[in-house]
């Protein structure tokens, strides 16, 4: 229905793009990661993500067409295949926009202010990312997957490029009024975060995400995520402390569903989580159920799972390793080998766990999200909340002081460089310099592709007050709590880790189970 009126524009599109190829060249030869650099070849000039980007799109007064995408992730694979590959869809995209690639697992701050962004615009979570924003960085319009071509819904990328550019051109106070409403619902939504931990509320959200487990047994795909693994963990801790047997029954039956199949379980996640990541959550799960049930076919999943994730760790010397993602397999590793005996796999998780620290760590400065110079990001709270929480797990298991040293020191760098004074920790240690509109820094809480920041900061500072017998850790891991009660009891699945923690800090018998 629109093919004609679209090639004509496409055909003028294909003109005026090569006024412009002096200003727009495809930088992605030059990035850091193997998804980017797969890119160079693509007809799009993709651009890096920085302010050099945003000072090109104030230049050409052009919105920027920004799209996150992912190495371990089904619709990025095929919106990369079928749209990015595409000479009139690139030409198109060259003409009209600055268009900015970004690779969610270098740059998971970008990743999720603006799904964060897209939530509040269109309802929708995950991967790609594809939001267009004014040349301040703001997001107007967005979603996750587009395809190429839609004419009957008009939703595909042929129908919403010349749309959206055309509302940029000619609707400017609309499009500023919409960034507008973004960024306010953003701060609104942060700012009534903080509350008090009331028992009530926490059993309450507690009861939700067992409800909400329970009906995903039927589902391998559901279980194989890592959101429903968090689910499970916060289930299993509950009945450690004593709750109902539904507890430990709901949470028994998803160990059961991956006991049975552990790499299909792992596989068959329907939200695209990295592979790697869920069978670390699942290895946790599976090595706190034979602790606690003494079930044979858990401690034998999770020694299975123990050799798949040191396959994974050591991995060719050329990947490029992601502080927080390594940690995470690490600390679970450690976690597993403790509960069920396996030196081996310990001595393994500790030479990784040595060569992460020697690779990303610097003493009093922090953790590196990656160790390649081209990633200028700012430092990133999960980072370091992970590789101290990866440092917590090896003291534990050697009582070795180096390694509770380098966890208070990681904590102490929680408090100089990302603590809000309102309460909780912002997610990178300053604001992103890339442009006007992304001053404003944000926190994370809830459960994603990992344990949401803050909520595992606090678990790592009630764990250090345990270790060291400081009372102050405890106190900082409670305000950081308060900081995030007043949004919690609307969040579902997704504050598993968040509830686990606040579980942990109230009175065992202000929970009656």
């Amino acid at each position: 229905m629109r093919s004609a009126p679209f090639a004509t524009l496409a055909s003028l599109c294909v003109i005026a793009c090569v006024a412009e190829r002096a200003a727009l060249t495809n930088q992605m030869a030059e990035s850091g990661t193997r998804y980017l650099t797969r890119a160079a070849r693509d007809p799009v000039s993709w651009q890096s993500w920085g302010r050099e980007a945003f000072k090109l799109a104030a230049r050409l007064d052009r919105p920027i067409l920004l799209y996150v995408g992912a190495e371990e992730c089904r619709y990025c694979a095929v919106m990369d295949r079928e749209t990015y590959t595409d000479f009139v869809l690139g030409a198109l995209i060259d003409s009209l926009f600055v268009p900015v690639r970004v690779d969610r697992d270098e740059r998971p701050d970008v990743a999720a202010r603006y799904g964060v962004a897209v939530q509040l615009l269109t309802g929708l979570r995950g991967y790609p990312l594809t939001v267009f924003l004014t040349p301040d960085g703001s997001p107007f319009f967005g979603g996750t997957y587009f395809p190429a071509d839609d004419p009957v819904t008009g939703r595909g990328m042929k129908q919403i490029l010349p749309d959206v550019a055309r509302s940029f051109r000619e609707r400017r106070g609309f499009v500023r009024r919409q960034a507008a409403l973004v960024r306010q619902l953003a701060y609104t939504r942060e700012a009534g975060a903080h509350g008090v931990l009331e028992p009530r509320t926490v059993e309450a959200a507690i009861n939700g995400v067992r409800a909400a487990l329970e009906s995903a047994q039927h589902s391998r795909a559901a279980l194989g995520s890592l959101t429903y693994t968090r689910a499970a963990a916060l289930l299993l801790a509950a009945s450690a402390r004593g709750g109902d047997s539904s507890d430990l029954d709901v949470a028994r039956s998803a160990l059961d569903v991956v006991a049975d199949s552990v790499e299909a379980a792992a596989a068959a996640g329907e939200r695209d989580d990295p592979p790697g990541l869920v069978r670390a959550g699942m290895l946790r799960n599976l090595a706190v159920g034979w602790a606690l049930a003494a079930e044979p076919r858990y401690r034998d999943a999770a020694r299975h799972l123990l050799g798949s994730l040191l396959r994974d760790l050591s991995g060719a010397d050329d990947r490029v390793v992601f502080a927080d993602r390594e940690a995470y397999v690490i600390g679970s590793v450690l976690e597993a080998a403790a509960s069920t005996g396996d030196s081996t796999a310990e001595r393994s998780a500790l030479t990784a766990l040595d060569g992460l620290l020697a690779h990303a760590y610097t003493s009093g400065r922090g953790v590196r999200h990656v160790g390649h110079s081209r990633s200028a990001g700012p430092a990133l709270l999960q980072d370091q909340v992970q590789v101290s929480s990866a440092c917590l797990a090896a003291y534990n298991a050697t009582g070795d002081p180096r390694y509770l040293r380098v966890a208070q020191d990681l904590v102490a760098i929680f408090e100089r460089d990302f603590a809000d004074p309102m309460g909780g920790y912002f997610d990178a240690s300053g604001a992103d310099p890339a442009a006007p509109a992304l001053a404003d820094r944000t926190k994370q809480v809830l459960d994603d592709l990992l344990p949401g920041a803050n909520a595992w900061a606090a678990r790592v500072l009630l764990q250090l007050a345990d270790a060291t017998g400081d009372a102050g850790y405890r106190r900082r891991a409670e305000a950081t709590l308060e900081a995030f009660a007043g949004v919690i009891p609307a969040e579902g699945l997704r504050a598993a880790t968040y509830l686990a923690a606040a579980q942990a800090v109230l009175p065992a018998p202000s929970l009656p189970r």
